[in-house]
């Protein structure tokens, strides 16, 4: 596109300049063509009305008109006062004077006119450039013709060089010009240049690639708009890795959760077709096909809640606390009981606004892990208050707590703070990712507070 932008825009600025140089050219040419005719048609007006008077004269005299022509015209020759006129005076066909060389001038452009007509014409001979004015004189005097002829080479001469030098100037101005070009169009194309080098780098996955910011002109704008497209991009591309590294981990846990109890279902199964078993073995092998059943079961269940709270809006009314408390109070007490886990439940506002399945949901989950991180004898509180205008609810265990880098990580699907990925305990790993999208759908935050052997806090803050 440089190339072409640059042949054409040198080929318009040569055809226009020289065009342009060339109507200067005839224009000055016309001009000292006319300028020369003019001097010439008046210098042979002058001449003839002045010869009239003087043939006249001398035929007043009675003198001899053809023997006194040389002695008349003679004067005439110096009118010019620079040798480049000349005369010639013919009688009928006849030449009678002539202030050159005759043989030379008749031989070549020297005919005595047809008509009475003063004519001015320009003509070339042996290299020299001649304006010819002829014509004859008036009556009675009209078998006579005088023809004025003016030496006009120098001026056709000096032209010609003013020409050649404005072609000169032109040629070296194009250059000048063309070198002028390229600098101005490399100038202009170095920001599509970088465009497309910056556009290549993005394609290639260098989304981090921006284009260098610099002056306020149009090319300014441009870049500043193509930075802020590719940091969209980069923000976009970030974000699409993320959800599907995000997606892939989903994938991979659930597969992990799925492995262990299909492969123990299946193990015990097999164990009991092909094995002798007593009654005992049996019922002992049953148990734990339901216990992994029931688990898988409950990854099921909370699979399908997660979907249902991602597509479906949910419906909110005023709750009582103490109502909700006393649900999720009656929901866990086998699990308290037999732990020996004390639970308090203390609250400071009557009603909350939300979804009574969900919020009952969140609640159990949220005293569910509480349950699992105390020991025998451990000590809940679940409180509901009301802070900086925000209704909130909170639930405290003495526990044994968790690392800043399991809080940064605890509601992620399927994540479980031990290593071990111990599940003696039961869990799935989904029940703080639930309550996370329960939280999110009653516009509410969820927050978490906790160290390592000193407890941890979880706090709800409704938002509206």
């Amino acid at each position: 596109m440089k190339q072409r932008t640059f042949l054409t825009t040198l080929a318009l600025f040569l055809i226009f300049f020289n065009l342009g140089i060339s109507i200067v050219s005839v224009a000055m040419f016309r001009d000292t063509v006319n300028r020369a005719e003019d001097r010439s048609l008046s210098a042979h007006y002058f001449i003839a009305s002045s010869l009239i008077k003087d043939l006249q004269v001398v035929k007043s005299r009675g003198t001899d008109i053809d023997a006194s022509l040389s002695s008349l015209l003679q004067p005439y020759m110096y009118l010019s006062g620079d040798n480049k006129a000349g005369l010639v005076f013919y009688k009928n066909n006849r030449l009678v004077f002539s202030s050159k060389d005759a043989t030379v001038l008749q031989s070549n452009f020297m005919e005595p006119p047809g008509n009475g007509n003063c004519l001015a014409t320009i003509r070339k001979i042996d290299g020299r450039t001649y304006v010819v004015v002829s014509g004859k004189l008036p009556v009675p005097y009209d078998f006579y013709t005088l023809v004025y002829f003016y030496d006009t080479t120098e001026a056709i001469n000096s032209w010609s060089r003013l020409k050649n030098i404005l072609f000169l100037a032109g040629l070296v101005l194009s250059v000048l010009l063309a070198f002028g070009l390229i600098l101005v169009l490399n100038r202009i194309f170095r920001p599509l240049k970088q465009i497309s080098w910056t556009s290549k780098n993005i394609v290639n996955g260098a989304y981090e690639t921006r284009l260098p910011v610099s002056g306020h002109d149009e090319l300014t704008e441009m870049s500043q708009s193509f930075n802020h497209m590719a940091e969209e991009i980069q923000r976009q591309m970030t974000e699409l890795k993320d959800a599907a590294d995000k997606k892939q981990q989903f994938v991979d846990n659930f597969a992990h959760e799925l492995r262990t109890p299909l492969t123990a279902i299946y193990g015990y199964a097999e164990y009991m077709q092909k094995a002798v078993l007593s009654e005992d073995d049996r019922l002992s092998a049953l148990n734990y096909i339901m216990s992994e059943s029931r688990r898988l079961q409950t990854v099921a269940f909370q699979l399908l809640e997660l979907a249902n709270l991602q597509n479906n809006q949910i419906t909110c009314e005023e709750l009582k606390v103490y109502g909700l408390f006393e649900a999720v109070s009656q929901t866990l007490y086998g699990k308290l009981a037999e732990k020996n886990v004390q639970i308090e439940f203390n609250s400071e506002i009557e009603t909350i606004r939300g979804d009574s399945c969900l919020m009952e949901s969140m609640l159990i989950n949220l005293i569910d892990n509480a349950i699992r991180a105390c020991s025998e004898g451990g000590h809940i509180i679940v409180s509901a208050a009301k802070e900086s205008g925000r209704k909130t609810i909170s639930v405290w265990d003495n526990g044994k707590g968790m690392t800043p880098e399991v809080l940064s990580q605890i509601t992620e699907p399927f994540y479980r703070g031990e290593k071990s990925r111990n599940r003696n305990d039961g869990g799935a790993g989904l029940g703080l990712a639930l309550c996370k999208q329960i939280a999110g759908s009653h516009n509410a935050e969820l927050s978490f507070n906790s160290r390592p052997c000193e407890g941890t806090t979880v706090k709800i803050t409704f938002t509206t």
